[in-house]
């Protein structure tokens, strides 16, 4: 490919979408589900052609990386398929603390960027919403809208108990969300109107 051409093809750049922060994050903007009941299905359990009662609930990515690592350098390919659900978490690619910082910022900035991409094709779009320790705070909110839905998710959070309530209290006090969808059973100390959702009902597909 040409140099000037990669210059202009969108999915080089990069640079479709609004910003936000330091580091140009891809703004996700702000959606809220009209229904108070959540139910999610993982993403390695949706189906190009579904014809189940799945396609009433959003798609969520609390999964292993792996399984939708395609989705930021291909977002078209799998876009009809997830157009069928009722709406779409962001990926959650991984921010581990024992991650170099860049690749935590790397992991946000997909997270933002797909979303927004997601939203530019007219799909509703809740962020998800990681960090690691103090350090990510400078970008990890970045990107998601005040006083909106947000998603977090408590799989693996038990061994780092302090610091992810320490994330969570930051998240708070900067996005003021006004609803959170919790994927897994709440801390007792989480406070905020939160949305949860039980990991092994999402799992139990209809087929």
């Amino acid at each position: 490919m040409q140099s000037k051409k990669m210059r202009e093809d969108p999915l080089f750049m990069r640079n479709s979408y609004a910003t936000a922060g330091k580091w140009g994050i891809p703004i996700v903007k702000r959606q809220n589900l009209p229904f108070d009941e959540i139910k999610l299905v993982a993403c390695s359990d949706t189906r190009s052609n579904d014809n189940s009662d799945n396609k009433k609930k959003g798609v969520h990515f609390f999964v292993d990386d792996y399984r939708f690592s395609g989705i930021y350098d291909h977002p078209e390919r799998s876009l009809k398929k997830y157009s069928q659900y009722s709406f779409l978490l962001t990926p959650d690619y991984s921010t581990y603390s024992d991650m170099d910082l860049w690749r935590q910022l790397e992991s946000v900035a997909k997270n933002r960027w797909v979303g927004a991409y997601w939203q530019s094709k007219g799909l509703t779009v809740i962020p998800t919403i990681s960090w690691s320790n103090s350090r990510s705070f400078e970008f990890c909110f970045d990107g998601a809208p005040q006083g909106g839905t947000v998603a977090v998710g408590m799989i693996g959070c038990k061994r780092s108990r302090i610091g992810f309530l320490r994330g969570y209290n930051e998240m708070l006090e900067r996005l003021q969300p006004e609803k959170i969808i919790v994927f897994g059973t709440p801390f007792p100390e989480m406070k905020g109107n939160i949305v949860p959702v039980d990991y092994q009902s999402s799992r139990r597909v209809v087929r």
